[in-house]
């Protein structure tokens, strides 16, 4: 959130939904009630059930209640004057004493009538600074105090909230939009990929189209990546524990691995991650410094056992496909090969017009400061990792900015942050420097002054989750590919059985070309079959009718209306190719 204002805007609008709701339900106890991307949230615990109608109430209280909102005051005071103060209320209790064990102050603020704990950043004026129609009461939803489900399930009121009543609108089209746009419903509707009880939830099962689609965004970063080194290397699904073990991965991570129990006593697990069993490949053999850098890529699914309530379609799936990379190289060759990742990812998402000023930004994540006791790794190496990002940002012209405290603990990456048709920021590419791993696994190669000296690591993701890369495609084209990669280019469309045979040739000589096309027969009518191809957001559509057929010329129609009249197949074969070439 780049507006600090707007951010201490939303955190007063959940500070006064809090005020309203203890107002109208005096026997609430309330928790805790952030500021977030899009408005605030208040978490509370309510006597009885509250319902969606129940928040125009609660709002109306909002407005009411702000005009006698002008400062904020602030005292500090003891732990035991704050447990007293909220000794009916477990939640607060439980946060106070969390505060003083880190030695933190206890502060709490009064605004109007209403005194809440809380560390601060707020709006000056509550009552001039924020508009009463620029915000409002979003839905409720359940959530577990701490969010761990293992306490009690909680009330969630959410809140929308911006600068001015336009924005609010903006965001509220933008967001009706989105639901039309929800990769669900159009991948339903498209047939790209479906989902099957039996299967198991967040295990999507890709239909021919889809699988298509997939395969066209992996070949095409293949076919960018190959230019620079890339090799394919191939690792098996699962692995003996004791490989994550060592890689430092199964403290944190093995209650979220889905464990493989064979007829041995040894424990597997399906890999959730592909940059240990890569380390393998690379400690196979002695490496010398004339054999660096090596650039290993895959793409192979991993596998995490995510919670049923946090699988959403593509977008959050248990069995997930990573176009993952790694490069092994020396500290001198980081740069470069940084710089080669960097290439990639411009050519990629400049084939699907996102890589343009305003619509992304790259965050050169760096280590906190404050706080550098919890990187691991030399200072020196640190430092040189971190400068020659810099550089790299610097000399290919990248619009970043540096964020403090982002830096993985293993080493500082480049993340790229792209904008979708309906302005939402999305992570997606990154190259991310790793200091770590390769001392974890004692790789080493051979320097040219004879010491044995480890390997820097580089991961690189161009579009990281394949599944949710197409869930978030889905919904920036609205379905509606580029012609590179439709699973269907032309839709061939004969305006009666006497016009087929000449449509077949026409499918045929662009199937020679290399086109993706398919055929609508006459059965139905014309009309019904020019809806079911728009339906299915193919790019292009020839009608063949006497016209066609008589003069050999035919009329290229795309999805927004535009018409090329006329065209010899060698004129509609060139305009296709020219199309496919420059974008």
């Amino acid at each position: 959130m780049n507006d600090h204002n707007l951010e201490h805007k939303r955190h007063t609008l959940a500070h006064l939904l809090a005020a309203a709701v203890l107002e109208l339900y005096p026997d609430t106890k309330n928790t805790i009630g952030p500021a977030i991307d899009n408005g605030f949230y208040y978490d509370f615990e309510f006597s009885t059930p509250l319902s969606e109608n129940d928040l125009e109430k609660i709002e109306s209280k909002m407005r009411e209640l702000l005009p006698s909102w002008s400062t904020f005051s602030k005292v500090e005071i003891a732990q035991d004057e704050a447990l007293s103060e909220y000794s009916d209320n477990d939640y607060k209790q439980e946060l106070i004493k969390e505060i003083t064990e880190k030695g933190e102050a206890i502060t709490l603020y009064t605004v109007g009538n209403f005194t809440d704990l809380c560390r601060g950043g707020h709006a000056e004026n509550p009552n001039t600074d924020i508009t009463p129609d620029s915000f409002k009461l979003d839905r409720i939803a359940g959530a577990y105090w701490r969010g761990d489900e293992n306490n009690k399930m909680l009330t969630r009121i959410y809140g929308l909230a911006f600068n001015t009543k336009d924005e609010l609108d903006t965001y509220l089209t933008q967001r009706q939009e989105a639901v039309e746009r929800d990769h669900r419903k159009l991948g339903k509707e498209l047939g790209l990929f479906t989902f099957s009880e039996l299967v198991g939830a967040g295990l999507p099962l890709f239909t021919p189209k889809g699988t298509l689609v997939r395969n066209l965004i992996m070949e095409k970063i293949n076919s960018i990546q190959a230019r620079f080194g890339y090799e394919a290397v191939t690792i098996p699904h699962i692995t003996k524990k004791d490989l994550y073990e060592t890689s430092g991965h199964w403290e944190k991570f093995k209650d979220d691995l889905f464990h493989v129990k064979g007829v041995s006593d040894v424990e597997f697990v399906m890999k959730p991650m592909n940059c240990p069993h890569h380390t393998q490949i690379y400690a196979s053999e002695m490496r010398s410094y004339r054999d660096l850098p090596l650039r290993f890529s895959e793409t192979t699914m991993v596998y995490r056992d995510e919670q049923a309530g946090e699988l959403m379609g593509l977008a959050r799936v248990r069995s997930i496909t990573q176009d993952d990379g790694h490069v092994f190289c020396t500290m001198d060759q980081v740069e470069t090969e940084v710089r080669n990742i960097v290439q990639v990812i411009k050519e990629f998402y400049g084939l699907l017009n996102m890589f343009e000023d305003g619509k992304y930004w790259v965050s050169l994540s760096v280590r906190d400061s404050k706080n550098l006791d919890k990187y691991l790794g030399q200072e020196k190496n640190w430092n040189t990792a971190e400068t020659m990002l810099e550089n790299v940002a610097k000399t290919e012209g990248l619009n970043y900015k540096k964020v403090e405290g982002e830096a993985a603990f293993y080493g500082p990456k480049l993340d790229f942050m792209f904008k979708d048709s309906l302005g939402r920021e999305r992570q997606l590419a990154t190259a991310q420097i790793d200091f770590v791993m390769p001392e974890r696994f004692g790789l080493e190669y051979t320097a040219s002054d004879g010491k044995k000296v480890t390997p820097v690591m580089i991961h690189r993701a161009i579009a990281g989750s394949l599944e949710r890369f197409m869930a978030i495609m889905l919904e920036h084209f609205n379905g509606a590919f580029p012609l590179w990669l439709s699973p269907v280019q032309i839709a061939i469309l004969p305006v009666a059985e006497s016009h087929e045979d000449y449509a077949t040739e026409i499918l045929n000589k662009l199937k020679a070309e290399g086109f993706r096309t398919k055929l609508f027969p006459s059965g139905d009518s014309l009309g019904k079959r020019i809806h079911k191809a728009k339906s299915e957001k193919i790019t292009y559509t020839i009608v063949i009718g006497d016209k066609e057929k008589d003069s050999g010329n035919l009329t290229l129609e795309s999805r927004d209306g535009k018409k090329d009249i006329d065209l010899s197949f060698e004129d509609l074969a060139t305009k296709l190719k020219s199309e496919l070439e420059n974008k």
